[in-house]
């Protein structure tokens, strides 16, 4: 822009600024208009397709202080990526300055996502003086429903669920006035003529006051029925009863989280018997009493992305262990809408505020759709006639190192863009339909990643469903028409044959990316490390991912940059017996490592007295010990992930049956003494070992001597929390280890010594497993790179995937 500004020589002139980035439904036009205003320019200002398109006539000097201002002074929910400036020739004749009617054309401008109530209109519905005292669906251009209700571009409000409601005059006036906060905050909704909540039974019947002991006779400053409904759902919860939440993106499922009973309940119908719940709270006052608070979680809990914030449960208050069993950690949010702030602030206790769902299908949406599928879960159904376009999951967060981490991108975060690093500008269009679980898609647009909210696992039909309406709504959203389509290397994910059908149909170029390659590509672009950057040694962990040999890989140390990797290292692949059962119950990991580290026989001639031999010795082992002689249905896996599974099982956590993904790894974390973890000496951490990987020639961890010292530790009857401290220290002084020994073949072997180590995959979302690697890296010499904008997870598969795809294309467009 500074360049740009040069060219304002003249002492009168009139000046057409491009304003792109994140400038569309949140109040970005009124800050101009007063900005002009103030500035005494004429002029108008207009959405269109590619952003915002803003005319000013007046001295170079003042525009300049206009254009100093409108980047210092710019909405809070708004981004600028770039501003252009150019001057115009023909005279502009305007006697104001005003604010234009929207432009339709090719959309380059971003949609916004959804944003937590902010303080003006937090005050706004607790105050009595207002008219929008209590009423659930106040919003402000600075906050309020985006992504979750709109259709289409522009995002004015005949795109959106709102088109169905007429502004009263009152609503009418503030959408038309320029200086009021309202303007054209297209959700704008008053008792008047917005939006209406109601109280349903699972049978469709309405509830009246006296039905739940609240007197008839409400107070008759209220403005209407529906503040009387929401009251009541909050009387319901502290009855215990079950109430089925129409929120923002979708249905809630709450209960009072003190309640053991309720929560018991809750588990039963909805089908969720290990997971833990969201919590919400209303303030972070009430937090505290059950979790210690750091600055930094406490202004994630505040922040206008209002996501769940994963927090060390040890406050001095205690939920039943129902709420989150076996962890040491509880999710809590804050309050995002008005709703909800009405609801629980009543409440002197937290709420369980889980998804509407049954577990492992998505969230619901539809008052109809819940009607049907809730309403053997739900006692009471708090529903509302603003209609959801788009299912918006909650976002976690998890503070690592002091840095803010997303596990779950959602609302509050989808759909922002993220510009792609340097050497990227001239990136294809294109689309990178992600992986299996936890999945996402990323569109690649005008130099930029757009990165889906958060889908689910397209083993569901009803969420791979919702994927596929995902992927046409960005397609219109953003006018996107992809040159070249990316997906996982996994021949048998959804996602995989989605895109080859697409591929096929249109046609299109389709490029297979290596699941482990696509993870350390996404740490990288989240960090805008340069297309032209060195190769990095890439360190993904995860559950498995299939591998350029047709073999699963999970636990990997690559030589990589965008365009290519070379694999230098690996966990020693073992069999996974029953394949994918193995995944559901652990103990078949614990007996596939136990056989490869010691055999059968010796176990049962040093450990016999094991309450774990008696267990495994229960198992169909013979049938078991065939399958493994004769290879059938046991796929070796060089898994992190499986390598936590057993270890866990083996401690006796998560053993016979995994009830959610990752739950062995989960309470394993959270068994972690941190006494012994900071304290201990580090030689009685369980030891690996490296050798030589048996045909491929590359460095192997080798996990059996580990294997030996935990059996010593389990038959000396040490605390579980000491064996896993003990574990999680060794396993990150082995891939420090790792590191060293590849930091000095690198170069010789493979002709790219590295100076940079970059962490990503599943497994490095566990806490203790990050910091300690970091830490040992980083003692290295080497630079440490590890991801927070996207998760480490397959959350952020598809980022990486799209890096890659681009950058092995650029070189044929002039990239390089």
């Amino acid at each position: 822009m500074t360049d740009a500004m040069t060219h304002l020589n003249s002492p009168a002139q009139a000046v057409e600024i491009r304003v792109r980035g994140t400038v569309q439904g949140v109040g970005f036009r009124p800050a101009v208009w007063r900005l002009a205003h103030e500035s005494r320019l004429t002029g108008e200002v207009r959405n269109d397709a590619a952003g915002v398109l803003i005319k000013v006539v007046g001295h170079a000097d003042t525009i300049s202080r206009f254009l100093q201002r409108l980047q210092a002074e710019a909405p809070p929910l708004s981004h600028i990526e770039t501003i252009e400036i150019q001057r115009l020739d023909t005279p502009c004749d305007f006697q104001d300055f005003r604010i234009a009617e929207s432009i339709d054309g090719e959309n380059r401008t971003r949609v916004t996502p959804d944003a937590a109530m902010c303080p003006a209109c937090r005050e706004e519905v607790l105050s009595r003086m207002e008219r929008r005292y209590r009423y659930p669906f106040t919003n402000c251009t600075h906050c309020g429903p985006r992504l979750s209700i709109v259709h289409g571009v522009p995002y004015d409000r005949a795109n959106t669920t709102m088109a169905a409601f007429s502004m009263c005059e009152a609503c009418a006036a503030e959408y038309g006035d320029p200086a009021d906060r309202r303007f054209h905050a297209q959700p704008i909704a008053c008792p008047a003529c917005g939006p209406q909540a109601w109280l349903e039974r699972p049978d469709g019947q309405t509830l009246a006051a006296e039905q739940h002991g609240l007197p008839s006779d409400l107070p008759n400053d209220l403005p209407n029925d529906l503040i009387d409904d929401v009251d009541r759902a909050a009387a319901l919860i502290q009855q215990g009863e079950i109430i089925a939440i129409r929120g923002l993106g979708g249905f809630h499922l709450a209960c009072d989280a003190t309640h053991a009973d309720a929560v018991q309940r809750l588990r039963a119908r909805k089908r969720r018997y290990g997971k833990p719940f969201a919590l919400m709270a209303r303030d972070v006052e009430m937090i505290r009493r059950y979790c210690t608070l750091t600055d930094t979680e406490q202004r994630l809990l505040q922040s206008p992305e209002a996501p769940i914030v994963l927090l060390t449960a040890n406050g001095p208050e205690r939920l039943p262990e129902a709420v989150a069993p076996g962890l040491a950690t509880l999710g809590f949010m804050l309050p995002y809408t008005p709703l909800h702030l009405l609801i629980v602030k009543q409440i002197d206790r937290p709420v369980v505020m889980t998804s509407g769902n049954r577990s492992d299908e998505p969230q619901i949406i539809g008052n109809d759709e819940a009607r049907t599928k809730l309403n053997d879960i739900a006692d009471t159904m708090l529903l509302h006639n603003r209609g959801i376009a788009n299912r918006m999951d909650d976002s976690v967060i998890r503070v690592v190192n002091g840095q803010p981490r997303l596990m779950r991108r959602a609302r509050g975060y989808a759909p922002s863009a993220m510009p792609l690093p340097p050497g990227f500008e001239n990136a294809p269009d294109l689309l990178a339909y992600g992986g299996e679980l936890k999945s996402t898609f990323c569109l690649v647009k005008n130099g930029a990643a757009i990165v889906s909210q958060h889908q689910g696992d397209l083993e569901d039909v009803a969420t791979f469903e919702d994927y596929q309406k995902n992927l046409q709504l960005y397609a219109e959203l953003y006018d996107h028409r992809p040159s070249l389509l990316a997906t996982d290397l996994h021949p048998e994910y959804l996602s995989t044959k989605l895109a080859k059908e697409r591929a096929a149909a249109d046609p299109l170029l389709l490029l297979e990316i290596q699941h482990h390659h696509a993870h350390i590509a996404s740490c990288l672009a989240e960090n805008a490390i340069p297309l032209t950057t060195p190769p990095v040694l890439g360190i993904a962990l995860d559950g498995l991912g299939f591998g350029e040999d047709g073999s699963l890989w999970g636990g990997e140390f690559m030589l990589a940059d965008y365009r290519s990797y070379t694999r230098i290292g690996t966990f020693k692949p073992l069999p996974m017996i029953g394949g994918a059962q193995a995944i559901r119950e652990p103990w078949r990991n614990t007996y596939a490592h136990l056989i490869a580290a010691l055999g059968w026989a010796p176990f049962a001639e040093h450990f016999s007295d094991l309450e774990l031999y008696a267990f495994l010795d229960q198992k169909p082992r013979p049938i078991i010990d065939q399958m493994l002689q004769k290879g059938l249905n046991v796929p070796l896996a060089s898994s992190c992930g499986r390598l936590f599974d057993a270890v866990a099982a083996a401690v006796g956590l998560c053993r016979e049956r995994a009830l959610f993904e990752g739950q062995g790894a989960i309470e394993l974390e959270m068994a972690v003494d941190d006494t012994v973890l900071h304290s201990e000496d580090e030689s009685l951490a369980y030891p690996f070992a490296i050798s030589t990987l048996s045909g491929a020639g590359m460095a192997c961890l080798e996990p059996a001597p580990m294997w030996r010292a935990l059996l010593g530790d389990i038959a000396s009857q040490t605390p579980v929390a000491v064996m896993a401290a003990r574990f999680h220290k060794g396993l990150a002084a082995i891939i420090g280890a790792m590191v060293q020994t590849l930091a000095l073949t690198a170069g010789t072997t493979h002709g790219a010594p590295f100076s940079t180590v970059v962490l990503s995959g599943g497994c490095f979302q566990n806490k203790i497993l990050l910091e300690d690697v970091t830490r040992r890296v980083e003692a290295c010499g080497l630079t440490c790179l590890s991801q927070s904008k996207v998760p480490s997870n397959d959350g952020g598969l598809a980022l990486g995937q799209a890096a890659i795809a681009a950058a092995r294309q650029l070189p044929a467009l002039g990239g390089l």
